[in-house]
């Protein structure tokens, strides 16, 4: 079974870092190989040195990354994209300051070979309370917000606790619990940005239960932010009721900012388990070579380590303390 291409939905209002973070993205790529959508090149301002060359609509970068221009038609971008012939990690798309970006993701879907990793919004901490006030932008703010998966509230440096105070308010009334990360400069870690790697599942970590690790760990990349987060990883070797990963997904533990794993579903099935922000899913797999493994990430001292146990050791279903 082929592996989905994950898919990166970054929103936001005008000015609220969306660009500052794609460059970031393109910069610390580390051998990923990223095809960025974008609606206007000029607006990136790709550092020169990475530029390896540009041919209509596509930017090719030193790293292996591409950036490949919208224009009017989306869909179009992408099968250019997966029909280029060239192998991608990740895909990224950059939305305009006034779209949706739950229908942005929604297009991407639709093709089958991309799977939906998350929607990042951002939100500028130092105008958006201005923005949220104007009736004329309210609406696409608010839309933007209950697209997320999760909420990067940028530009924290540029305002006062009072002021911080009370966005958190209002990102928290409109996007409920979708979790929220602050931040300047849109310095958003990887393990939020890309998602998670099973490899800290395999490497077995030592715990109460046998396969399973709980490590509270800095952010190396985050630098000044001092934001630590929690990672809990387990190797489960049960069978799991798939009717009841579905459910449990739809009301995770508060907390958990993103799930990852491979699980048996069947004496010979094995379904990929993702959730991130506020979306999960549960799809076929093929069977792993080194067994299930299940890593779970959230912000130092919200990750409810309890629940995640009941579900992966103790089989307890959603609505019983999971």
């Amino acid at each position: 079974m082929k592996q989905r291409l994950p898919l990166t939905v970054i929103g936001g209002f005008l000015g609220a870092g969306k660009t500052t973070l794609v460059n970031r993205w393109l910069r610390e790529a580390q051998g990923q190989r990223i095809a960025v959508l974008v609606n206007d090149f000029g607006a990136l301002n790709i550092d020169a040195a990475l530029i390896a060359g540009a041919s209509g609509d596509t930017i090719a970068l030193t790293n292996g990354c591409v950036c490949c221009q919208i224009g009017d038609d989306l869909s179009r971008a992408l099968i250019q994209v997966l029909e280029s012939g060239t192998r991608f990690d990740a895909v990224v798309i950059e939305a305009s300051g006034v779209s949706d970006p739950w229908r942005i993701a929604q297009m991407g879907m639709a093709a089958p070979e991309l799977g939906l990793e998350g929607v990042i919004v951002l939100v500028d901490a130092a105008a958006v309370m201005g923005q949220a006030r104007d009736p004329l932008l309210a609406d696409t703010l608010e839309r933007q917000l209950r697209a997320a998966d999760l909420v990067v509230i940028n530009k924290v440096d540029s305002v006062t606790a009072e002021e911080l105070a009370r966005v958190r308010e209002w990102v928290s009334a409109v996007a409920g619990r979708t979790p929220q990360y602050e931040t300047s400069q849109a310095e958003l870690p990887r393990a939020l940005r890309e998602g998670l790697s099973l490899a800290e599942a395999r490497e077995g970590r030592g715990c109460a239960h046998a396969g399973c690790g709980h490590e509270d760990h800095a952010d190396h990349e985050a630098h000044d932010h001092g934001e630590l987060f929690d990672t809990w990883s387990c190797r489960p070797e049960q069978v799991f009721d798939a009717g009841t990963l579905r459910t449990w997904l739809r009301d995770t533990p508060a907390g958990l900012l993103r799930l990852k794993g491979l699980v048996r579903t069947g004496e010979a099935e094995w379904s990929e388990i993702q959730f991130a922000g506020r979306h999960g899913a549960l799809r076929k797999a093929d069977a792993p070579a080194d067994g299930p493994a299940v890593v779970a990430i959230g912000l130092r001292g919200n990750l409810n380590v309890t629940a995640l146990e009941k579900v992966f050791f103790q089989g307890v279903p959603a609505g019983t303390g999971a």
